[in-house]
């Protein structure tokens, strides 16, 4: 958040409270991951063997929504759910 109108004036970011708020039911953001990292995320979601690529979305303050084998899968479960998606690089 820029405070203030002039280029010379100080910038004050928001806190990770306030950027979390911005989109909070909002929207939500795909993050792949692989599925030794699965538990970390989702620690109900039984073990699964190393090295598969999967996607989770997780809402704008970072908590986990649901995990998919597919972006497609991913996007679509979060249409449904009237949710805006971004990906995370």
């Amino acid at each position: 958040m820029v405070r203030g109108n002039s280029g010379n004036e100080a910038r004050n970011p928001l806190t990770p409270a306030e950027f979390a708020a911005i989109g909070d039911g909002h929207i939500a953001y795909v993050k792949p991951i692989l599925s030794q990292d699965l538990n970390a995320l989702f620690p109900e979601a039984p073990e699964l063997e190393p090295g598969l690529e999967l996607f989770a979305l997780l809402g704008a303050d970072g908590v986990p929504i649901v995990v998919a084998d597919t972006r497609e899968a991913l996007i679509e479960s979060a249409r449904e759910h009237e949710l805006v998606t971004v990906s995370l690089h």
